[in-house]
């Protein structure tokens, strides 16, 4: 199966997924993550209609933007920040969905250019591991009133990653419960970005906005040794 085809079948289960929970395809946002895998991959993406990209590692995704300048993508980071490196992301991604901690959005704002803005997310941890990626459940309105505080950030909504060793519709279930309470203090916050190629159903019914899906669009990761 080439990549059109993995494209249109990931479509077509989405769609699927969407009738099933009583909502509109049309209001999600399918991001291809597209990790180790060459820019040339992305190029053909954007050629299939995908505007949406999704890198977790901020030295590939300003390689890879840097390379395809020329092309009409918006470039999403979605992994685990470093301080030390809020400029580079900064200066690529169209949003941050890994805004984890108070440091971390206070280094991407502090990098800001001009009166640019940048959309962020919080991300929440749902695993109970303290030594995974995100904030805990009960401090996301915390984190979410200091991005606030932020003028150059714009506040989209939540992330999350479903545990391993949890059914995903009860994770997102809780992820749900956690992005109401974020749309309390702010209204607009309305991105809930969750869901990959194992859970992206579970996610969409759960109120999923945009989903991260990688391999089973753009096939099997490159060996990088």
């Amino acid at each position: 199966m080439d990549m059109a085809a993995r494209l249109s079948a990931i479509d077509m289960q989405i769609a699927d997924a969407a009738r099933r929970a009583g909502r509109d395809a049309g209001d999600l946002t399918r991001i291809v993550v597209t990790k180790f895998h060459p820019a040339s991959v992305v190029r053909e993406l954007q050629s299939l209609g995908v505007r949406d990209v999704g890198e977790n590692r901020q030295q590939e995704m300003s390689a890879k933007a840097d390379e395809l300048q020329d092309l009409d993508l918006r470039w999403h980071f979605i992994g685990q920040a470093q301080t030390n490196k809020a400029a580079a992301i900064r200066s690529r991604a169209d949003a941050v969905h890994s805004v984890d901690r108070e440091r971390l959005a206070d280094a991407l704002h502090r990098v800001a250019e001009d009166d640019s803005v940048l959309d962020v997310l919080v991300q929440i941890n749902l695993t109970g591991d303290a030594g995974r990626g995100g904030v805990e459940p009960g401090a996301a309105e915390a984190l979410a009133e200091h991005v606030l505080g932020l003028g150059s950030l714009r506040l989209r909504g939540v992330m999350a990653v479903a545990p391993l060793d949890e059914e995903p519709a009860s994770a997102f279930a809780r992820l749900r419960d956690v992005a109401g309470r974020v749309r309390i203090i702010a209204p607009d916050a309305t991105w809930i970005s969750a869901g990959m190629t194992g859970d992206f159903a579970e996610a969409i019914a759960a109120g999923a906005t945009h989903l991260r899906i990688g391999a089973a669009i753009t096939g099997p990761r490159p060996d990088r040794g």
